[in-house]
């Protein structure tokens, strides 16, 4: 059941599942904390879940038009602090990586252990920030449009047709978020600092699962980026969207994650 707590004049939405040691779970761009509907299922028996409607997505507001990832860090931070809750668990998929490395940053005595799903620590290239502007006018053409372009665009192409009802799902679920959100989720991808100092230096447990065939992102890049570092590293078989293409392996590398 989701509930709510009150920030910046607006609503966070989020939900609270089970009891235990706490684990976040962030959702990506485009996405909702409904898409770990059935992760939550799974954790809650052994764990205290909680999921968050970032800045701008699901039944959260938009409190600008830039987030940036520290403000929807802090946005987070909200949610937790209302909830008391300490020493987390924290996984974030794609920009929910970005917010997860961003409250790592700002709160690491908060951080028992942080994993990054289809997610990567280090900034935009300038190749990348191009491609976000493209975007942003894209978005602002035809933003039903767009959605539809992206959530395709993030799945391996041969799975495309195997996943066809879960994609038009995470579409109708896109649909909901509103153009501002979108915009302004974009402008704070665009500018958001390079991490990856913490998968080297923080001392805390940290887990990356790459999508060996991700489209978004470059393989060779993401393993770079965990050499010479206490990093755990999970390669699943396909795209950018491993909790719906490869959800019993990612299953099973959550279980390892949250393992003491």
């Amino acid at each position: 059941m989701q509930q709510f707590v009150t920030y910046k004049n607006i609503e966070i939405g989020y939900t609270v599942s089970g009891e235990g040691n706490a684990l976040v779970l962030l959702h990506g761009f485009l996405e909702t904390s409904s898409m770990w509907n059935d992760y939550v299922n799974v954790f809650s028996k052994t764990h205290k879940v909680i999921t968050i409607d970032l800045l701008g997505h699901g039944k959260t507001g938009c409190i600008g038009y830039i987030h940036t990832m520290e403000e929807m860090a802090e946005a987070v931070f909200a949610v937790l602090s209302t909830l008391r809750l300490r020493k987390l668990h924290l996984a974030g998929h794609s920009m929910g990586g970005y917010v997860a490395l961003a409250f790592a940053e700002m709160y690491p005595d908060y951080v028992k252990a942080l994993c990054l799903i289809n997610s990567t620590a280090r900034a935009d290239s300038a190749e990348r920030k191009v491609n976000r502007d493209r975007a942003i006018k894209a978005v602002k053409y035809n933003h039903k449009q767009f959605i539809r372009i992206a959530i395709t665009n993030l799945f391996r192409p041969k799975n495309r047709k195997i996943f066809a009802e879960n994609i038009k799902a995470v579409k109708k679920e896109a649909l909901t978020i509103s153009l501002q959100g979108i915009v302004a989720a974009l402008e704070g991808m665009k500018i958001r600092e390079d991490r990856e100092v913490l998968l080297h230096f923080s001392p805390y447990k940290k887990m990356m699962i790459i999508g060996k065939h991700d489209p978004i992102l470059v393989f060779d890049d993401l393993i770079d980026q965990t050499k010479n570092s206490e990093v755990i590293v999970d390669i699943l078989p396909d795209g950018h969207m491993s909790h719906i293409e490869n959800k019993e392996e990612l299953i099973y590398a959550l279980h390892l994650f949250v393992r003491n």
